[in-house]
């Protein structure tokens, strides 16, 4: 069976397309099905191809993380093979931050949410100069000063 032995890993980028391949041979020639670790295989994005000795999974995303495995088999016994898949991504926004102008005296609050794997810090600035604060993705201030 190529992957060889009983396990390999993948790692991949958010976005892009996943070919997990399982090349197994025999006689009579095996029969090949895949199967997702805790759950199904992901709805919607997967496709068979080369009859079933690959799995295609369009535009992964980090949910697409897990053990995927195939299972080869024929009337003489069968042979499983598990592949690790890792889905790495580039900090991307969930909230981007928006301009707030206020006036003197008033109150304000941002938000920046981003997401990442691995997981993005995320830092504030005033004026491009950090700020020292414990705001994480929220950051709110009274009393703005001219």
């Amino acid at each position: 069976m190529y992957p060889y032995g009983t396990s390999s890993s993948q790692m991949v980028l958010r976005g892009v397309d996943l070919l997990l391949e399982c090349i197994a041979s025999g006689v009579p020639a095996p029969d090949i099905m895949w199967y997702k670790k805790g759950g199904e295989l992901p709805v919607g994005k997967t496709k068979l191809e080369n009859f079933n000795k690959a799995l295609r999974i369009s535009n992964v995303s980090e949910e697409d993380s897990g053990e995927y495995f195939c299972l080869a088999s024929n009337k003489m016994g069968s042979i499983r093979h598990t592949i690790s898949v890792r889905v790495k991504a580039a900090p991307y926004w969930l909230d981007e931050p928006e301009n707030l102008i206020l006036a003197p005296g008033e109150d304000g609050r941002l938000v920046c949410r981003a997401n990442g794997n691995p997981k993005p810090s995320i830092q504030w600035l005033v004026n491009g100069e950090p700020i020292e604060c414990e705001c994480g993705r929220d950051w709110a201030f009274s009393k703005i000063a001219a």
